[in-house]
């Protein structure tokens, strides 16, 4: 049998070999990755909450300034399409809709001071399905709602990354 205190040793002993190895394998948390640029202008606006996550975004990578005249910007963010959709997925034996998907489509592009592309027209997306209640609708619209912002969430993340990875 095993000690207590044996057995407490052997369990720090293999988390700190866990601990050690992670950063060897290049296992790294996701945080904020610097831009390649010194100023961007967003191409949405700030009071929207697209505008106000991504402008967020971009300021807690830490490199780079939102500007709002995109003459004094180095690039700019151009919006060319956000498109939140809603369809009917299945329908009951009765013709009662049971569950929904939620798409978000997203199109891009990222436009330097001299007018070259960093970033061609690029498309992102992202998609939901939930089931849908007709006694519980407050819920569901709220559901709904939430899924919503989560997808937006999503792009806004998938849009930063897109930023950090471009080239002049």
């Amino acid at each position: 049998m095993t000690s207590p205190v044996r057995r407490r040793l052997i369990l720090a002993l293999g988390a700190a070999a866990v601990a050690t190895s992670l950063p060897g394998c290049g296992f790294q948390l996701r945080g904020p990755r610097p831009l390649p640029f010194s100023s961007i202008h967003l191409g949405v606006s700030a009071h929207s909450d697209l505008g106000s996550a991504l402008r967020r975004r971009v300021i807690a990578s830490g490199s780079t300034e939102v500007v709002d005249d995109p003459a004094k910007a180095e690039v700019r963010l151009e919006i060319l399409q956000s498109a939140p959709e809603r369809e009917i997925l299945t329908l009951t034996g009765a013709g009662k809709v049971r569950e929904y998907e939620l798409r978000h489509v997203m199109r891009f592009r990222l436009v330097g001071r001299a007018g070259n592309e960093w970033i061609a027209p690029t498309t992102i997306s992202a998609k939901r399905e939930y089931n849908f209640d007709d006694s519980q609708v407050l819920a569901k619209e709220q559901e709904e709602a939430l899924l919503f912002r989560d997808m937006q969430a999503d792009l806004v993340d998938q849009l930063v990354r897109r930023l950090a990875a471009a080239n002049p």
